[in-house]
């Protein structure tokens, strides 16, 4: 299995692409492809079909999923995007920010 570097819930700047510098919540995760949705950002249009006799088809606009390597967590103290650790508090494993020593 899989590990990435961010979590659901956590914000998270784009660092490379057509979305670079944007910045938004991660809204799900999937590991075992090293893929993430972050809101409001990689907007990409879905077409749809209508399924049902009451349902109506059309174009939508919706998050895609992009690469967590292209995504950096943002520092809740710094403001920044930065590179995370892991130690060992209390028995419990938590991350920091490496700027800053900041768990989060």
């Amino acid at each position: 299995m899989n590990t990435l570097h961010v979590k659901k819930g956590d914000t998270v700047e784009v660092i490379s692409g057509r979305c670079k510098g944007q910045r938004g919540k991660v809204v799900a995760t999937a590991p075992s492809e090293g893929k993430v949705m972050v809101e409001g950002v990689n907007i990409v249009s879905k077409h749809l079909k209508p399924r049902g006799q009451h349902q109506q088809g059309g174009i939508i606009k919706t998050e895609g999923a992009m690469y967590a390597c292209k995504v950096m967590a943002v520092c809740p103290k710094c403001d920044k995007a930065v590179r995370t650790g892991t130690k060992v508090v209390d028995g419990k494993k938590v991350r920091y920010c490496k700027k800053c020593q900041k768990e989060f």
